[in-house]
C-alpha cells in the first residue's frame, strides 16, 4: 500500500512537469555504404517495378493480383476497422450531447392530494397529473492529464499501422507472383530442353542400334546409351510437378482457383533483367513499410504508456442540462417552465488491488517489446538488402559462366559425334560429352532464374518503390489537441 502511495506521489510530481512523453525515434546505426553494391548504378525502383521486366504478361498477373488477392483483401479490412477504432478512440475528446422529450401520467395515494395540481386544472384535490419535459444533456471528461489523448494517438498510430501492413503485404504478393511466375516460365525451359534432349539420346540410340544391328556396334554401346535415355526421360515427370505446383501456388496469389489459370508456355527468353540501385543505405529505411509499421507500433506503444500512467489521477467530468418541464403542454416551452442544472465531479483511484499498477507496468513492458521488434525491423531491413545485392552479382555471374559452358559443351558434343561417327573415338567419349551438354543446359536455365529471383528479391528489399506516410484519412487527424 506504502509503495501504491509513493508512486501516486511522485507521478502527481511529475505531473506537474511534463505531463506527456513525447515519442522520439530510437537511435539506429546506418551503415556508410554498401558492402555489395553500388548505388549509382541502376535505378532505383518505382511503385511499379515489375514493368522493368518488360513482360506484359507479367504485369498483367500482377495487377490482377492487387485486384484480387485474399491477403490484400484481409488488409484492407483491417485499416477500415482501425480507422473505426480511431474514431470510437477520439469521441471522449468531444463533448457527448444528447436529447430528450417524454410525457407521463402519475396517480398519487388519496393521502397526498393535498397540494398536487391536476392537469385539466378543474380540482386541486385529483391525485392524477401529467408531466411534460424536454431539453438538452451533456457531458465532458476534462482531458487534464492527457489521457483521452493518448488513447485517441494510439489509436490513430494503429491506423497508419494497419495502412503500412496493407503496403508490405502488397509488396509481399507482388514479389511472390513475380518469383513464381519466374519459377513457372524457367520450369517449363527446362522441360523442354529435358524433351529436346530426350529426343535426341533416342535418335542416337536408334543410330547404336541400327549400327548394332549391321555389327558395327556391340550390346554395351546400346546399353549404355538406353541408360542415358532412360534418365532423360525420368527427369520430365517432376518437372511437370513442379509447373503443377508452381502454377497452383500462382493461383492462389490471383484469388482463383487453379484450373481458371492458364500461362503461356513463353520461358524465360520473353524476359529482359533490369538494373536496379539500392540508393544509400540512410535512404532505406524511409523505402520500407515494415520498418514504418514496426515504427507505428512503437508510437502506439508510447501512446499506451501515457494513458497508463494517466489512469493514477483524478477524473473531472462536467455535466449540465437545459430543458422544459410543464404539467401542461401549451405551456412548455414557456420561461416560466425553463429548466437548467450544472454540475462537475471528481474521481479518485485510491486502491484498485495492483491492477493501475500492473496495467502500467504492462504498457511499458509492451513499449519495449516493440522498442526490440523496430531494430529488428531495421536490421533486418539492411541485411535483406546486402544479401540480395550480392546475390544478384553472383548470380549474373554464375549465369555469363553457364552461357559459356553450354558453348563450349555444344562444341565439344558436336566434335564428338563427328568424330565417333567417322571411327575415330569410341561411344564412352560421346556419352560423356552428351551427359556435359545436358547438365551444362539445364544448369544455364536455373541460373537465368536465380538471377530474375535474385532481381524480384532486391526490389522487395528495397521496399519495391514504396515511399512517403501512410494516408490515414484527414478526419483522423483533426482530432482535438488536449488542452494541457
Amino acid at each position: 500500500m506504502k509503495k501504491y502511495f509513493i508512486i501516486f506521489a511522485t507521478l502527481i510530481l511529475a505531473a506537474c512537469g511534463i505531463l506527456d512523453d513525447k515519442y522520439k525515434r530510437p537511435e539506429t546505426p546506418v551503415p556508410p555504404a554498401w558492402k555489395n553494391g553500388d548505388s549509382s548504378s541502376g535505378t532505383l525502383p518505382d511503385a511499379e517495378w515489375w514493368k522493368g521486366f518488360n513482360s506484359q504478361r507479367l504485369t498483367s498477373l500482377i495487377e490482377e493480383s492487387l485486384a484480387a488477392n485474399y491477403d490484400i483483401k484481409v488488409a484492407i479490412a483491417q485499416v477500415r476497422e482501425a480507422d473505426a477504432q480511431a474514431k470510437i478512440a477520439g469521441a471522449p475528446l468531444l463533448p457527448s450531447l444528447g436529447a430528450n422529450a417524454g410525457v407521463s401520467r402519475q396517480r398519487q395515494p388519496s393521502a397526498l392530494k393535498t397540494v398536487v395540481v391536476s392537469s385539466n386544472n378543474n380540482s386541486a384535490r385529483s391525485n392524477i397529473f401529467n408531466t411534460y419535459s424536454t431539453g438538452l444533456n451533456a457531458s465532458y471528461e476534462v482531458d487534464f492529464w492527457g489521457k483521452n489523448w493518448a488513447a485517441a494517438e494510439n489509436a490513430l498510430a494503429t491506423a497508419e499501422q494497419n495502412r503500412f501492413n496493407q503496403e508490405t503485404v502488397k509488396l509481399t504478393v507482388t514479389s511472390g507472383v513475380a518469383t513464381t511466375y519466374f519459377a513457372i516460365l524457367g520450369t517449363e525451359d527446362r522441360l523442354a530442353a529435358a524433351k529436346n534432349n530426350l529426343k535426341a539420346a533416342n535418335e542416337l540410340l536408334q543410330a547404336y542400334r541400327d549400327r548394332f544391328a549391321q555389327g558395327i556396334a556391340n550390346d554395351l554401346d546400346v546399353a549404355q546409351q538406353e541408360s542415358l535415355v532412360a534418365a532423360q526421360a525420368a527427369a520430365i515427370p517432376p518437372l511437370e510437378l513442379q509447373i503443377k505446383q508452381s502454377s497452383d501456388a500462382l493461383a492462389i496469389l490471383l484469388g482463383k482457383n487453379p484450373e481458371a489459370l492458364d500461362i503461356p508456355q513463353s520461358g524465360l527468353k520473353e524476359l529482359t533483367a533490369p538494373a536496379v540501385s539500392p540508393g544509400m543505405p540512410s535512404e532505406l529505411l524511409q523505402r520500407r513499410p515494415d520498418v514504418a509499421r514496426a515504427e507505428a507500433a512503437l508510437i502506439a506503444a508510447n501512446a499506451n504508456i501515457n494513458s497508463a500512467r494517466d489512469a493514477f489521477f483524478p477524473a473531472i467530468t462536467l455535466t449540465g442540462q437545459r430543458g422544459y418541464e410543464s404539467p401542461q403542454l401549451s405551456q412548455l416551452f414557456t420561461p416560466q417552465s425553463i429548466l437548467w442544472n450544472i454540475a462537475a465531479g471528481l474521481t479518485q483511484p485510491i486502491f484498485e488491488g495492483g491492477a493501475i499498477e500492473g496495467g502500467w507496468d504492462l504498457t511499458k513492458a509492451r513499449y519495449e517489446e516493440m522498442l526490440q521488434d523496430y531494430h529488428k525491423a531495421v536490421v533486418s531491413a539492411f541485411s535483406d538488402t546486402e544479401d540480395a545485392l550480392v546475390a544478384v552479382q553472383q548470380d549474373a555471374e554464375e549465369e555469363k559462366a553457364e552461357t559459356e559452358s553450354v558453348r563450349v559443351s555444344q562444341k565439344a558434343y558436336d566434335l564428338t559425334l563427328l568424330q565417333f561417327k567417322q571411327g575415330i573415338i569410341d561411344i564412352t567419349t560421346v556419352l560423356n560429352t552428351q551427359r556435359a551438354l545436358f547438365t551444362a543446359q539445364d544448369a544455364l536455365v536455373q541460373a537465368k532464374l536465380a538471377h530474375l529471383q535474385a532481381i524480384v528479391q532486391l526490389y522487395n528489399a528495397l521496399g519495391g518503390g514504396w515511399k512517403g506516410e501512410a494516408q490515414v484519412p484527414s478526419v483522423l487527424k483533426q482530432l482535438p489537441k488536449q488542452a494541457f
